[in-house]
């Protein structure tokens, strides 16, 4: 075993991948972000050692003072930031949020109203995932196609005549803010519980960009805290239901999650005074760029949907490259040039052949947070028309995108601390 060469293969490789995607691309993944220096520092702790079963001061290890009062101190601020009585930050990721909340909406199983996977919804929401093995009957809600969201009529007349034991929004795909109200509305006339999963949307309901779904009426939000909210990876569960929050404290541990990854929680809770203090200027940015670039690509000749409505009012943008040789194909090409997206079906594909789609999904959250603006929406767009409509050389575009890139290296919506403290936090792991 040649153990000293495959060390140096290992960190080689992740060198190479940090200078390629931090310095050298430009990242349009939809479900991706960036932390910033503090956030990274106050992650790499001691506390990713150790373990802390349960809730804060009802530990089943010793040893875990501090977690528990960094623990119950984050938790308060989440909840505060998304104006929520209750907050559970244990979930490991959204899916196992999601799967905490579909389990005390509906132990018992029977149906359950849905984005359908074409029209936007996660995968956890669908039979194939976890709502699908938890014995759960998706019933798929009507979608508008070329906004990709749900046609809210319709839905509820489906809500009232399947009487769904829950109904769940929010989605991987969405470019226009769901009709949490008019569902609502209709669920609550069936006894159906409401979930909105925020995993895309977090950060800008964070800043105001992006209505609250709990003051519309949803009984949940399930997320995860690492896309337009740019927090460590994980999971999160909002409420004012105090029913509800009792039944998901006690799903989380010990049926989802043991050990809880206690190193993201003090991460979780410098990201959310970030957007305390930087949300609401950092998500209408986010907006705004997405708005931009949809605009730019769409005078460039791109099919980009939601035209009728102005194209996005979230961190999104959608296209239809049928005509430009499919997703897979165009996520390829632009890959090779350092831009980095994702091929993604769209409402008339089918949700099992996705070797090829319609769409590709482009995402401005972290260009936003890395300083870009509209006028770099402008420069991108036309980095794509170069590739997809006028076939330029890839080698050529790719000299011209890490050139691009190096005027935006600094994370930006972040409190300004000195290197030594960051040097300070890390020292005892670094010594």
């Amino acid at each position: 075993m040649d153990a000293a060469g495959d060390l140096e293969e290992i960190l080689n490789l992740i060198k190479a991948h940090n200078k390629w995607r931090i310095r050298e691309c430009i990242n349009l993944i939809a479900s991706e972000n960036v932390t910033s220096p503090l956030v990274n520092a106050v992650y790499l702790s001691d506390a990713m050692h150790r373990y802390a079963e349960g809730l804060p001061y009802k530990r089943f290890y010793q040893g875990a003072r501090y977690i528990d009062e960094i623990e119950d101190k984050v938790s308060k601020l989440f909840a505060k930031l998304f104006n929520s009585k209750h907050s559970d930050i244990r979930p490991i990721s959204g899916t196992i949020a999601n799967a905490t909340v579909f389990t005390a909406l509906a132990r018992e199983g029977g149906p359950a109203a849905v984005v359908p996977l074409p029209g936007g919804g996660h995968v956890s929401h669908s039979k194939y995932g976890v709502l699908g093995r938890l014995g759960l009957d998706p019933v798929e809600m009507p979608v508008v196609y070329d906004e990709v969201n749900i046609d809210a009529d319709k839905a509820a007349e489906l809500i009232r005549r399947s009487k769904p034991r829950l109904v769940v929004l929010g989605a991987s795909v969405i470019i226009f803010p769901h009709p949490v109200k008019e569902i609502a509305e209709a669920a609550k006339e069936v006894g159906a519980g409401v979930v909105f999963d925020a995993a895309h949307v977090l950060g800008l309901i964070a800043g105001g960009a992006y209505p609250n779904p709990l003051a519309e009426g949803a009984d949940v939000i399930s997320t995860s805290t690492h896309k337009t909210f740019p927090g460590p990876q994980g999971g999160a569960v909002l409420t004012n239901d105090d029913e509800i929050y009792r039944k998901v404290s006690k799903i989380v541990f010990p049926v989802f999650v043991s050990n809880h990854h206690l190193h993201r929680l003090a991460a979780l809770g410098v990201t959310t005074l970030e957007m305390m203090r930087f949300g609401e200027e950092y998500a209408g940015q986010v907006v705004r760029n997405a708005k931009r670039l949809a605009e730019a690509l769409h005078a460039k000749g791109f099919k980009v949907l939601g035209e009728d409505k102005g194209f996005t009012q979230t961190h999104q943008v959608l296209l239809d490259v049928r005509g430009d040789g499919g997703g897979a194909k165009c996520a390829k090409k632009l890959e090779e040039a350092n831009i980095i997206v994702n091929k993604n079906i769209l409402p008339w594909d089918d949700p099992t052949d996705i070797v090829n789609p319609s769409g590709l999904r482009i995402g401005v959250q972290e260009v936003t947070r890395m300083g870009m603006r509209e006028d770099e929406m402008e420069e991108i767009a036309e980095f794509f028309y170069e590739l997809i409509k006028l076939g330029k050389d890839v080698k050529e575009v790719r000299k011209e995108v890490i050139e691009f890139r190096k005027n935006f290296t600094e994370v930006r919506y972040t409190f300004d601390v000195s290197r030594n403290l960051i040097s300070e936090l890390t020292s005892f792991l670094l010594s």
